[in-house]
């Protein structure tokens, strides 16, 4: 027994080393999203700080931070406080990696806990109650989602006068932090439900708006900071034995290295946001023993108790005796090793060297360690002479690694991560890109290979290499790398997923965005536009709006007319989802006339009296012509009648529509403002004038009294108050003449509706029966005298309301100055819908109110006053007789004959007078 307890693995083999331990601690490991569609609630860091602000990334991430001279003020631009912003890191907020962590604890310091980070407070139940009340809604993701709108457009005006990209990086914020709130809603919805995909999406949609938007903001700030040093003369760098002092030349003379630096940086940021926690994962096999299992089946065999079928395995445990000998490990230290392999090229694809180094060691590879270590550039800064002797940088040797690492990653014996690490360092796409599945992945890889390739080609070049690079494939050394050749590569894969990814609206975005290319950008939004399905997402929209604004900011010239299409479907985004209060802003950044056109049109539908006056407020704070708004807004809706009028006879009036009562209700847009009064009388005028024609007189009743009483007397306030010694324009006198002759047809109107319903509502006569009591004859008696009463009242009123209607048909037919409806300034400017509606009123109203005076005057018996009509209508003065149609001229006369006759009947002559004897 006690040589069995020797024999005995020198680990303590505890569960979690066990293969169904193992398995089941795999369920929670990092997270490699297979689609952009799947989600898991851990699949990004809980908090994201700050990085530190160096060149990260790929091979030359740890080995400087080239400096910029001579640099101009830009801090009030750029708003990086006097500091270059060139170099400095996305705003991934990340964390600083390049904390001094020991080996044993690396992961409690750079993953904190909840407690420890502070996370545990009341925002968690919050956000726990939030994202349960989210649930509830068809589409909890659109739901989340739509304080973006409002948050955005409070972010620009914010920002306006301050740096562009603090709104940029402020933008991206809103992004970050609508997407926690997502993840969480995703972790409690049901996968399957539609809820769970929809959610989904959207969180999809807002992770890559972020990333975009952050992005966006490296890249021109760089290519901001290039074009204000343009006129800056750099000094030419003298010749240097120190790679590193090459390359950071050459970073900062070289727009296409840096700005390709930059990408692959953000490329690794991405990639960080989704690497998860290591903490648990490192731990079933952070063991001291490096292939424990192996090592412990090996001493087995070397017992003399040990018997049976032995598998082959290697002999030797030095790091390369699997492939020198060509047999296998244990089945378990495989399974480790490839997981682990998997895991290390995922922290190379984050940018996280350092890390994976850190793990190397504590899984007891401090040789693996040593081998991610070779990149470094050289630098020996004694050889410029000092006073004390400096440490020297780098690897002296970089060409022999990094041929090395090369030859490794052809070497089919490796594991395919194993060979996509070392092709990551050593520039070698062919073997990194068969580990590449996604978008991202992929132009990670032709862009660290990129920047790869334009450093060698400087150090080479530069005659100072202490070993040429004569191993390499000359392809390699020789290759002439372009932004638009790597886009070009991609289009040009075979794998399905990645072509698939291409085509999705945000890469196509972030690829013209790397590319610079902001016409290519705009034809293809203008392509999204024209298919017209399916739609756009509202939040897509939303980007595409700010993403046009931001352009426009920094002075750049976009298509203008894929400009106003984005900004016209946007704003509809908006009116859809009823953001009110948002419209007036977007819109005033189109041209002004469509401007006007496009905020009246929103205003159309906008009924309430408090509403129309918040709407107006915005438009003017927007900057919005609010005169030309509104007077667009009335114009609109009083024109979708083309009827014409109809004749009129003495049928009854003609009912109100719903269209009539949006006429008659949009004339409120232009008493809100008393400067606009006399447009509103103009407006007003031109919709009483249809009605008119049309026989709606108690619609235009009611357009009339939309009008205050004060109008004419605010009119001239308003023309004095700008200081004018002449007359009113004379569109403006006409509309308040024609505003009055309005008036006093409608009064005419109303006073002979009034005669006409008490004229047909006299006193009832009492009746008594036959059989009458004497109690009913004497109360009949009474009654009658109430009746004869009543009667006298009745005639009495009668006569009034007849003299009323007669004093009122007289202001018609007798409008001073010219007649009704004819304009006295005949110097306004020409308007021949309304001089020829004018013309159809007079022609239509004036022989009606002729003969509803007749009409009054013969029912009346005042039948010489019927022939007094007679002189005005045939009056020169007046020349009423020409607006009488043949038709109703005979109809006319034949009235007056009547009239006549039942003045023959009383011994009077026809005219009216005694007749001499």
């Amino acid at each position: 027994m006690e040589r069995c307890d020797e024999l005995l693995s020198p680990v303590v083999r505890d569960t979690e080393v066990t293969r169904a331990a193992r398995r089941r601690s795999t369920n929670k490991k990092v997270f490699f999203p297979s689609s952009p569609c799947e989600v898991s609630g851990a699949s990004t860091t809980p908090a994201r700080p700050q990085l530190l602000n160096r060149t990260p990334g790929s091979l030359l991430k740890h080995s400087f931070t080239p400096l910029i001279k001579r640099h101009p003020d830009v801090s009030a631009i750029l708003s990086t406080g006097g500091k270059s912003p060139r170099y400095s890191q996305t705003p991934a907020r990340l964390g600083n990696l390049s904390t001094n962590l020991d080996d044993s604890d690396w992961t409690n310091t750079l993953y904190l806990s909840p407690q420890q980070s502070g996370l545990v407070d009341s925002s968690f139940t919050e956000d726990v109650t939030m994202s349960a009340v989210m649930l509830k809604e068809d589409d909890p993701g659109e739901a989340a989602s739509f304080s973006m709108f409002p948050e955005f457009l409070q972010s620009y005006l914010r920002h306006s006068s301050s740096a562009i990209f603090d709104l940029i990086e402020e933008y991206e914020t809103i992004c970050e932090e609508q997407v926690g709130m997502l993840k969480k809603i995703v972790t409690r919805a049901t996968p399957g439900q539609q809820k769970f995909s929809q959610t989904a999406s959207m969180l999809w949609l807002l992770q890559q708006e972020m990333v975009t938007w952050r992005l966006l903001t490296s890249l021109y700030r760089d290519r901001i900071q290039s074009a204000l040093e343009d006129d800056v003369m750099i000094d030419a760098a003298a010749p240097s034995e120190s790679e590193k002092v090459i390359v950071e030349n050459l970073f900062q003379r070289d727009s296409l290295v840096r700005q390709s630096q930059i990408v692959v940086d953000w490329l690794e940021t991405i990639a960080k946001d989704e690497i998860g926690d290591f903490s648990d994962n490192i731990e079933f096999y952070a063991k001291s023993v490096y292939w424990e299992n192996t090592l412990h089946t090996l001493k087995q065999r070397r017992t003399p108790s040990h018997a049976g079928f032995s598998r082959p395995l290697v002999t030797e445990l030095d790091p390369d005796a699997p492939v020198r000998q060509k047999l296998p490990l244990a089945d378990l230290d495989r399974e480790d090793d490839i997981r682990m392999l998997k895991y290390l090229f995922t922290l190379i694809r984050a940018g996280m060297t350092e890390e994976a180094q850190r793990l190397c060691k504590r899984c007891g590879q401090a040789w693996r360690a040593a081998t991610l270590e070779g990149w470094k550039l050289y630098h020996d800064p004694n050889i410029s002479g000092g006073v004390e002797l400096q440490p020297v940088e780098g690897n002296p040797h970089r060409c022999v690694w990094k041929t090395c690492c090369w030859r490794m990653a052809e070497d089919e014996q490796f594991n395919r991560y194993e060979r996509a690490i070392y092709a990551a360092l050593s520039g070698n796409l062919k073997q990194l890109l068969p580990v590449c599945d996604s978008w991202e992945d992929t132009v990670w890889a032709y862009f660290r290979v990129l920047v790869d390739t334009l450093v060698e080609q400087e150090i080479c070049s530069s005659g100072t290499a202490l070993h040429q690079l004569e191993e390499l494939p000359r392809e390699y050394l020789e290759a002439n790398w372009t932004l638009e050749r790597v886009f070009e590569e991609l289009q040009a894969t075979e794998k399905k997923r990645v072509l698939e990814e291409t085509k999705e609206h945000y890469h196509v975005i972030q690829k013209f965005i790397i590319l610079g290319d902001l016409d290519g950008l705009m034809e293809e939004f203008s392509d999204w536009l024209s298919h017209g399905k399916p739609a756009l997402p509202s939040h897509l929209l939303r980007f595409m709006t700010h993403l046009i604004l931001f352009f426009r900011s920094l002075g750049m010239q976009t298509k203008e007319e894929v400009s106003v299409d984005v900004l016209k479907i946007y704003i509809q985004v908006l009116v859809s989802k009823k953001h009110t209060d948002l419209i007036a802003f977007y819109v005033s950044h189109l041209p002004a006339d469509m401007a006007i056109a496009q905020y009246s049109e929103f205003l159309e539908c906008v009924t309430e009296t408090d509403q129309r006056k918040h709407c107006l407020e915005l438009a003017k704070e927007a900057g919005l012509d609010v005169a030309a708004v509104t007077k667009t807004v009335v114009e609109n809706i009083r024109k979708r009648d083309a009827d014409d009028f109809s004749h009129h006879d003495l049928a009854l009036d003609s009912g109100t529509s719903e269209e009539d009562l949006r006429k008659i209700d949009v004339i409120d847009w232009l008493v809100f403002d008393p400067s606009q009064r006399a447009e509103a009388l103009k407006q007003s005028n031109a919709i009483m004038r249809k009605f008119l024609g049309s026989k709606k007189h108690e619609a235009a009743k009611e357009v009339f009294a939309k009008i205050p009483e004060d109008s004419m007397r605010e009119i001239y306030k308003q023309w004095e108050a700008q200081g004018m010694d002449i007359p009113l324009p004379a569109e403006d006198q006409n509309a308040i003449r024609e505003h009055l002759c309005i008036r006093a047809y409608l009064e005419a109107h109303e006073a002979f509706n009034e005669w006409f319903k008490h004229m047909n509502s006299p006193p009832q006569k009492p009746t008594l029966s036959s059989q009458a009591k004497f109690t009913e004859t004497v109360a009949h008696e009474m009654k009658e005298k109430e009746y004869e009463l009543d009667c006298r009242n009745w005639k009495g009123r009668l006569e009034a309301l007849a003299d009323d209607v007669r004093d009122r048909i007289y202001n018609v037919l007798l409008f001073v100055d010219g007649g009704w409806m004819v304009d006295v300034r005949e110097d306004a400017e020409a308007d021949p819908e309304r001089s020829h509606q004018m013309t159809l009123l007079r022609r239509l109203c004036l022989p009606m109110m002729a003969f509803l005076l007749h009409s009054v005057l013969h029912s009346t018996e005042q039948h010489q006053e019927c022939l007094r009509l007679a002189d005005i209508v045939s009056s020169e003065q007046q020349k009423l007789y020409q607006v009488f149609s043949k038709e109703e001229l005979r109809k006319f006369l034949r009235k007056l004959r009547e009239s006549s006759l039942l003045l023959l009947d009383k011994d009077l002559d026809p005219l009216g007078y005694e007749i001499q004897s």
